[in-house]
């Protein structure tokens, strides 16, 4: 084993709850059913009263929550609803204050709230948790901000993201002891001096500028590994198509192991695009191809 084997094994251990520590290799992506809503006597929805447990989490090599990306709503959207979005925002608020016991309140930027958590290391993990969830999500200090639109609906999106807070924040308050926590915040303060967390750049997502570093990094990556980009496109994401779902389950894990933010639907692997980190590229393409040949060098493919 190399050196960079056993770096990114002892991260990946850091990372997980303990019962994953040594069988992360071997978790399937299998869905649980989905749990039904329940309503107290005033007929809103008893978000606390709704799971008794929850499945692996996408980290961990289970099922991502969401299939495909669950995103922001535009500001069109938004101006064109805003007595819904502020009827959703308050809800998806009131739902997280009820399963996480966290401060939950409607971002200034349109499309976000604004979830503040116990610390930094926690909110440093659950961006980690919830990016591969497949969840959009954002991360200032201690505050995390999630995807809120006028077009979600209850027993949806609303609960989707609602949901993948409750799950992650069940994980990291019930299964990592405070011990680990805080290896957790030390090991995210030594990867930040190595490179800052390769994040989706969402508030120039859709500009030229990061449609153009989108294609040159997919090209940096279908030239050093043969992975060909995905025609799936979102703003501030790029895809790449891996031959097996084994394969982008083990680098989205290993990358974010390598503090850069990844994500996958199927077979395919989701890498950021940010202008202002990574200008170039240059890191996120390094880290994929050198998680690449860890791949290859272990048999999975």
């Amino acid at each position: 084993m190399t050196n960079v084997d056993e770096v990114l094994d002892s991260r990946l251990k850091t990372l997980l709850p303990t019962e994953y520590q040594e069988t992360y290799e071997q978790i399937e992506p299998k869905p649980m059913r989905s749990a039904g809503l329940k309503y107290d006597a005033d007929g809103q929805v008893a978000w606390d009263q709704i799971w008794g447990s929850f499945c692996d989490l996408a980290m961990a090599g289970g099922p991502p929550h969401k299939g495909r990306l669950l995103e922001p709503g535009t500001q069109a959207d938004i101006d064109a609803a805003f007595d819904r979005y502020d009827e959703v925002a308050e809800e998806i608020c009131r739902g997280i204050r009820m399963v996480t016991g966290l401060r939950a309140y409607v971002a200034p930027d349109p499309g976000w709230i604004c979830v503040t958590c116990h610390g930094d290391a926690m909110a440093g993990w659950l961006v980690r948790a919830i990016a591969m969830e497949n969840v959009a999500v954002r991360r200032r200090g201690a505050i995390l901000e999630l995807p809120v639109s006028p077009l979600f609906r209850l027993e949806k999106e609303i609960k989707n993201v609602i949901t993948v807070i409750a799950k992650t924040c069940h994980y990291w308050l019930g299964h990592i002891p405070e011990d680990q926590q805080r290896a957790i915040g030390e090991l995210f303060t030594a990867m930040a001096a190595e490179s800052p967390l390769i994040e989706p750049e969402f508030s120039s997502a859709d500009s030229a500028k990061s449609r153009d570093l989108a294609s040159r990094l997919a090209e940096q990556i279908h030239r050093a590994t043969g992975l060909q980009p995905s025609p799936q496109h979102y703003p501030g994401w790029v895809g790449v198509d891996c031959p097996s779902v084994g394969l982008a389950v083990w680098m989205m894990r290993a990358l974010v192991a390598s503090n850069v933010l990844a994500r996958r639907e199927g077979t395919v692997l989701f890498v950021p695009v940010n202008p202002s980190t990574d200008p170039r590229g240059t890191f996120v393409a390094d880290a994929v191809v050198r998680t690449h040949q860890c791949a290859s060098t272990r048999g999975i493919g």
